[in-house]
């Protein structure tokens, strides 16, 4: 792993009687874009506030760029950016207003007219805040995580209020973030967000993280494999085939042979197959998805 920038240990924090984190680890590498997954209630926001500075802990600790984000907040505040999962400006506030009022809080501001046009906003440079629909709320508030030019980028619901498009457009822009240099810790709820984003991504549930690794690693961590149906060609012994590495099952309906597996099955079996002289058609491989692999890991519907 490359030189972390966020270093997360034993963290704990608990609201009254309600226990929240319970010993959560992770670290985050210089340059990727790691994502924090889980359910309501699992613990996500409050880590990342932790990890923001925001929120005290109750036990463990917290390394932000070397720095403790509670005892040295101020000089971590100037290397940071925020966007909250909710968050509410002045309506009378005008979007170049805002980025100004912003601009300033920080030593090396990046410029605010690039952003502008990068984030899509320069035609709502003078729209008051109130004035504006939900889709470019969302823009102006990672515009104004970004002002500050930040080593770390904390995106909180990146995408909540764009439509599929806006979405799309937005991963785009923070995959550019990255490729500046800047560190990206991703909340979301989007499965389909955090497999084209992510390089990394830790799995919360019950104030713990269940599983971490790459978007590809948690599918298969997941033990959920996929499948691969066909029609054969000739006699074919269902028995041989559920005797090949990876081979969890195998069923035969209506002429269709239906094998699923974990790991290489794919390759196992698409390689008897050739060794047997076989035809076949009609043949369909389904790898499952992030969504998948986050339902088997917490038994929670996303």
């Amino acid at each position: 792993m490359v030189t972390p920038v966020i270093e997360v240990a034993d963290l704990r924090k608990a609201y009254g009687r309600r226990s929240v984190l319970e010993g959560v680890s992770f670290q985050v590498a210089e340059g990727e874009i790691f994502g924090l997954l889980g359910p309501n209630g699992a613990g996500k926001t409050t880590t990342v506030e932790c990890c923001e500075g925001l929120r005290r802990a109750d036990g463990g600790s917290v390394r932000v760029l070397g720095l403790d984000p509670v005892r040295q907040a101020a000089q971590l505040r100037s290397r940071i950016g925020v966007q909250l999962q909710q968050a509410q400006l002045q309506d009378a506030l005008r979007v170049g207003e805002a980025l100004e009022l912003y601009a300033s809080f920080y030593p090396r501001p990046c410029d605010r007219r690039e952003l502008l046009a990068q984030w899509g906003l320069a035609d709502h440079r003078e729209t008051p805040f109130g004035k504006l629909s939900g889709g470019l709320r969302q823009r102006l508030f990672i515009a104004l995580a970004l002002v500050g030019n930040p080593e770390v980028a904390f995106l909180d619901e990146l995408t909540t209020g764009l439509d599929p498009q806006g979405r799309r457009d937005t991963w785009e822009l923070v995959r550019q973030v990255r490729d500046s240099g800047v560190t990206v810790v991703l909340v979301s709820h989007f499965m389909d967000e955090v497999e084209a984003l992510c390089d990394r991504a830790a799995v919360l549930d019950g104030g713990r993280i269940v599983a971490s690794g790459t978007p590809r690693e948690l599918i298969a961590r997941s033990g959920i494999g996929g499948t691969l149906s066909f029609r054969p060609g000739g006699p074919l012994d269902p028995a041989e085939l559920a005797g090949l590495p990876g081979v969890t099952g195998v069923e035969e309906s209506d002429g269709r042979v239906v094998v699923s597996g974990t790991g290489g099955y794919a390759d196992e079996v698409t390689g008897l197959l050739a060794r047997r002289g076989m035809v076949v058609t009609g043949l369909r491989i389904k790898e499952h998805s992030l969504d998948d692999a986050y339902v088997a890991l917490t038994g929670h519907r996303n």
